[in-house]
């Protein structure tokens, strides 16, 4: 996307700055497959996100991308925490912005969640002639609730905080149908200024390659999980799930790989130790690429253990679609965004029952045929739906919107017909 400067009769580029507090870029891939699909259509794209492991570097140029990164304190879990790293992390966005105002420039200040505080940064340069897009990645209001299991004072500033970054966002770009609802409903946005981008996987970073045997450390099966270790990804289902599977039905042919990390890691691997399972359980903690796929690419079944709770049921979760685009059956609780996703690449197991998860993988281990069917099926899922390059033309649609007024059509926005 180009402008003309009148005096100069140069044409220039249109310049975003993308806010992001809760991953490294390049390591978070929504934000990167957007920044890049942005950058192949002709913008300059600045990035401006914490460090974190392997992604050290204060300042990076990654294939035309600049990279802005500022360090934060220890990883939160609890409500003070979160209040110190969220400050400190706009504080460090805004001296940054500033940076990159001064500097590259930008016209757009595209602000990911969470946490709800970028509205603050982006209504200040809105004054200033720039644009405000919101890149809705989380509900934080049930985030918070999941969490910490309480709907007080801070749930209800969840919710002010949610209100206002729609009120002040120019557009507003949600991740699923149940995400685009909340926008107009709680943060009544118009719906011709509401589009639908899922993260779509990319093919050519989730390729399918020969298992590693290794892996299954002796075993003849690999049950495969890859996400964040905390409190309502549900791991703990996962791991009693494991130990009915091991110790009640005596199926000691059966090895878990977890593949991810967070604040709940090392509480998980004690809780593997204490039910009788540890051996029979790999934590690799946060790994590159290459150690994920191959985790991935050996796994006879993978797993969705995320809690059934409102935050869950209307939330899109990366990994349902990366195990698919790898081809391999799925075993998940039954939640509204995720059985929309799956399809009829996932088995669904009864609300938060490790007893059904448990039954409902053995019976997936011990069908190699309908494990062959379901990952086919949701190979092709992917490759005719799901896949980012189905997405990014509705992200670039969303961008169109930012400059013209004019309604674009619900196709364009993604919207279901």
């Amino acid at each position: 996307m180009r402008e003309t400067n009148a005096e100069s009769n140069v044409v220039q580029p249109r310049r975003v700055l993308i806010l992001v507090e809760n991953l490294p870029s390049p390591f978070d891939r929504r934000v990167w497959q957007e920044a890049t699909t942005l950058r192949d259509a002709g913008y300059l794209v600045s990035i401006i996100c914490p460090t974190g492991r392997g992604y050290e570097r204060k300042f990076e140029a990654i294939d035309g991308i600049h990279v802005f990164r500022y360090p934060l304190p220890v990883e939160a879990s609890g409500a003070a925490g979160y209040a110190v790293e969220y400050a400190v992390a706009l504080a460090w966005t805004f001296v940054l912005a500033c940076r990159v105002l001064l500097t590259r420039g930008f016209d757009v200040v595209h602000a990911c969640n969470p946490p709800d505080l970028f509205f603050l940064i982006g209504g200040f340069f809105r004054l200033f002639g720039k644009k405000f897009l919101f890149d809705h990645h989380d509900l934080n209001p049930e985030l918070y609730e999941a969490k910490f299991g309480r709907r007080d004072f801070f749930h209800r500033l969840m919710l002010k905080l949610e209100y206002w970054t729609f009120r002040i966002a120019d557009v507003s770009i949600a991740t699923n149908e149940s995400y685009r609802r909340i926008a107009m409903e709680r943060g009544r946005m118009p719906p011709e200024r509401v589009f639908v981008v899922r993260s779509g996987p990319s093919l050519e970073r989730l390729k399918i390659l020969p298992p590693d045997g290794r892996l299954k450390r002796g075993r003849r099966y690999l049950v495969g999980y890859v996400g964040v270790m905390g409190k309502q990804e549900g791991i703990d289902y996962l791991l009693r799930a494991a130990r009915h599977i091991v110790i009640d039905l005596g199926r000691s042919d059966v090895h878990f790989g977890l593949v991810g990390g967070g604040t709940s890691l090392e509480e998980m691997k004690a809780l593997a130790q204490e039910l009788g399972v540890g051996d029979h359980v790999t934590f690799t903690g946060r790994v590159p690429d290459g150690e994920m796929l191959a985790m991935l690419n050996t796994a006879d079944v993978c797993v969705n253990c995320d809690v059934v709770n409102e935050l869950n049921d209307k939330s899109t979760m990366n990994k349902i679609m990366e195990y698919m685009a790898l081809g391999k059956p799925i075993v998940q609780f039954d939640l509204a965004e995720g059985r929309y996703s799956a399809r009829r690449a996932s088995l669904y197991a009864q609300k938060n029952d490790a007893v059904d998860l448990a039954a409902k993988i053995v019976g997936l281990l011990d069908d190699p045929a309908r494990r062959a069917e379901m990952g086919k099926y949701g190979r092709s899922r992917v490759e005719n739906e799901l896949e980012w390059r189905h997405e990014a033309p509705k992200l670039l649609a969303a961008y169109e919107a930012l400059w013209h007024s004019s309604r674009v059509s619900p196709a364009a926005r993604g919207v279901e017909t």
